[in-house]
């Protein structure tokens, strides 16, 4: 493991202290990035990622295009600044209120993580668009989008291992194929060694029916399949969740 950088010595921490004049350079550019996040938030919910623009941006803000390239250096810098803040928002949302839950209290903590999912997406629903929908042309995320966007799962992933440490977890009698546990292989080291495969595979599974059942609401194809008042939908998503994970073994049989 690389050795870490060395603490900022006294000149170093005095030039960032707030009344220097790195300080304050550091905390316009920091509102600055700010603003421009905010004003291509906005874009994103007319133009689309695809259609996101640094000169209209720079148009909104009342700056140059030579200004906002000072604190954003591209197109692709400003959709990872807007990824990661989606990620963020969404992982913020979903830790906080898997948290609230009583750690045994296995089954809530799940549905707390489903609901608190579809929640966020249905206030922000074109960031959710942006990190789950159509992939931007072009555009291929950096490493700087990876620990944000496994934050659900994190969580996800610890829920599996308290259901595997307190007996409640028990995935199909049926083995996954060789070629299944081949296919997990890349998501295997993620997990706890107490997780079997079977459970692996069913926690990417739920994830993924997760992430489907919210596009598919979001973006109106349970039009006339699901009722359209909000608590019938509400209900029926953790319904749907709730029987999924039974029937992978995620959660005991009532």
């Amino acid at each position: 493991m690389p050795a870490s950088p060395p603490a900022p010595g006294p000149e170093s921490a005095s030039e960032l202290a707030p009344g220097t004049a790195p300080g304050v350079r550091a905390r316009v550019r920091e509102e600055m990035t700010r603003q421009i996040v905010a004003a291509a938030r906005r874009h994103l919910a007319t133009e689309g990622a695809a259609g996101l623009s640094l000169r209209a941006v720079a148009r909104d803000l009342g700056m140059a295009s030579s200004a906002v390239y000072r604190y954003v250096s591209s197109r692709d810098e400003l959709l990872t600044l807007l990824i990661v803040d989606a990620y963020d928002a969404l992982g913020e949302a979903v830790e906080r209120d898997e948290a609230e839950v009583p750690r045994d209290e296995l089954t809530d903590r799940y549905l707390a993580i489903c609901s608190a999912a579809r929640s966020w997406a249905l206030r922000s629903p074109h960031e959710f668009a942006l990190i789950f929908g159509t992939p931007v042309p072009g555009y291929a995320a950096p490493e700087a989008t990876v620990g944000p966007a496994a934050r659900v799962g994190g969580v996800l992933i610890d829920l599996l291992a308290d259901a595997v440490a307190a007996g409640v977890a028990a995935p199909g009698a049926q083995p996954l194929t060789d070629t299944a546990v081949q296919a997990i292989a890349p998501i295997r080291p993620v997990f706890p060694e107490t997780v079997p495969d079977e459970l692996v595979f069913a926690g990417i599974v739920v994830w993924t029916h997760l992430i489907g059942s919210i596009s598919l609401e979001l973006f109106g194809h349970r039009h006339n399949v699901v009722a359209d008042a909000p608590a019938l939908r509400a209900a029926f998503q953790l319904q749907e969740m709730t029987l999924l994970a039974r029937r992978l073994g995620i959660l005991p049989p009532r």
